[in-house]
């Protein structure tokens, strides 16, 4: 069976799986955004505090996935919970970094007028310095996407759901009928669905940022 007939048999079951890819790292990003938007805030006045959230979120990159996933099985068992954890821990830095750039770029003249102006330390977070960064922070949640859109694969390596297990079900049948053809509908899989969802932030950029901010 060549390739193009081998996606048409199996559409459905590619389109689940793709599904399930996208959604785990979608929820990934969520996650990882929410945590290390947090960590940016409560680190970004701190020059100390900011270099160890840094080094600790990269030392996290420094894990191999494979041993990462070897590690967390033990403890959380096979499925989702490994695999979500797993990818959360990998997409901080990006995240983190590029929060405590943007908070900590925003003019101080403007953070003086909004003071001036009868704002609180909670209003001018929420409504002036977060608004500013969020180009930044946005650009940090694209870089992770792309890099989880290839580890949520390896999540298969922890029975999570996704394209992941097409690819380690090829890759562990090779010599047999259609297994090179489900590691590259897995792989092809991948790359199409990272282009989508960057495509994605690219129009949530255009829809969120203000015209002054983007230029």
């Amino acid at each position: 069976m060549n390739f193009l007939d081998f996606i048409a048999s199996r559409w459905q079951s590619l389109l689940v799986d793709s599904y399930q890819h996208a959604s785990m790292v979608l929820q990934c990003i969520v996650l990882a955004t929410i945590v290390g938007v947090l960590v940016g805030i409560a680190v970004y006045r701190s020059p100390a505090g900011a270099a160890i959230a840094t080094a600790l979120s990269s030392a996290i990159l420094t894990v191999p996935s494979f041993a990462l996933f070897g590690l967390l099985i033990p403890v959380l068992g096979l499925g989702v919970a490994p695999s979500v954890l797993t990818l959360v821990l990998y997409a901080l830095l990006p995240i983190v970094r590029n929060t405590i750039v943007g908070l900590s770029t925003v003019d101080q003249p403007i953070l003086d007028a909004a003071r001036g102006i009868g704002m609180s330390r909670l209003g001018v977070l929420t409504r002036v310095e977060l608004r500013l960064a969020w180009p930044a922070i946005l650009a940090g949640m694209r870089v992770s996407t792309q890099m989880l859109m290839g580890i949520a694969a390896i999540a298969a390596y922890a029975k999570g759901p996704g394209l992941g297990n097409l690819i380690f079900s090829g890759l562990g049948q090779l010599g047999g009928a259609n297994a090179l053809n489900m590691a590259i509908a897995g792989t092809v899989g991948v790359i199409v669905l990272a282009l989508l969802l960057d495509a994605v932030f690219v129009l949530i950029g255009r829809l969120t940022t203000s015209r002054g901010i983007r230029g």
